[in-house]
């Protein structure tokens, strides 16, 4: 018998690692109350720049018009994340309503692993850095490196511009150890620091020519393709795109 108490709506997740690419698959109810929880389960994982990932949302209940949408634009924003390529799956039944986020959607995990291993694999390259001095300039080293394996000699000038200052706001701000990472994807150069500290940084837009500080973003901004911020649980993530093509900076 039904006492009148409203239960609450929960979404839960399961990250499956022993396939060629990570597998987040999400069980329950998709409301206004759990839009955050898929945030996390798909944001999460790739913030570590797998090749690929899988979303399986084959379980998930959606009982929301307004969570499905800020969850598709959740799916959309995560797709631009340039080191990882996002597919879905679906039950044939519910792929239509997860169109709109214009990735493939698939009947089941295995055809969407099949299709994800059709592609090139991607070159990577990562260090762990603790926010210290020099921090930056290892950071640089890094890039560097990428940079002449990966025959991009153009976008080294603009990458190390970019990730110096990431580094440098996480040795001033964050204060945590952090995580550089690089890909390249389709000819751009990604260039991403992970910290573990959940304060985003504010892009403001130029600053007056006597504030102190306060240019970091600005620089990125001024030379990457695109860049953002992805706040997950456990910290954030700063990325940039880079093409080597449009480096007039050095």
């Amino acid at each position: 018998m039904h006492n009148g108490a409203i239960m609450p709506t929960e979404v839960r997740h399961r990250m499956e690692t022993g396939q060629p690419f990570p597998v987040v698959r999400l069980f329950g109810v998709l409301d206004g109350g759990t839009v955050a929880e898929v945030s996390s389960a798909l944001r999460t994982p790739l913030a570590d720049q797998p090749p690929a990932l899988v979303l399986d949302v084959s379980d998930l209940e959606v009982t929301d018009p307004e969570a499905l949408a800020a969850v598709t634009r959740l799916v959309v924003d995560s797709a631009d994340w340039p080191a990882s390529r996002l597919v879905m799956c679906a039950r044939p039944a519910l792929a239509a309503q997860w169109q709109p986020t214009g990735l493939p959607v698939l009947p089941t995990v295995e055809s969407a692993l099949d299709a994800l291993g059709t592609y090139p694999p991607m070159a990577q390259l990562s260090t762990g850095l603790e926010p210290i001095m020099g921090a930056a300039r290892r950071a640089r080293e890094l890039v560097t490196e990428a940079c002449l394996r990966w025959e991009l000699p153009g976008a080294a000038g603009s990458a190390c511009i970019v990730v110096t200052e990431m580094v440098n706001n996480v040795v001033a701000h964050a204060h945590t150890a952090m995580t550089v990472r690089l890909a390249r994807s389709d000819g751009h150069l990604l260039v991403a620091v992970q910290d573990t500290s959940p304060t985003v940084p504010e892009f403001r837009g130029p600053v007056s020519p006597t504030a102190y500080g306060g240019r970091g973003l600005l620089l990125i901004d001024s030379v990457a393709v695109r860049w953002g911020t992805w706040a997950f649980r456990g910290g954030k993530v700063v990325w940039a795109v880079l093409d080597p093509d449009e480096d007039e900076h050095y």
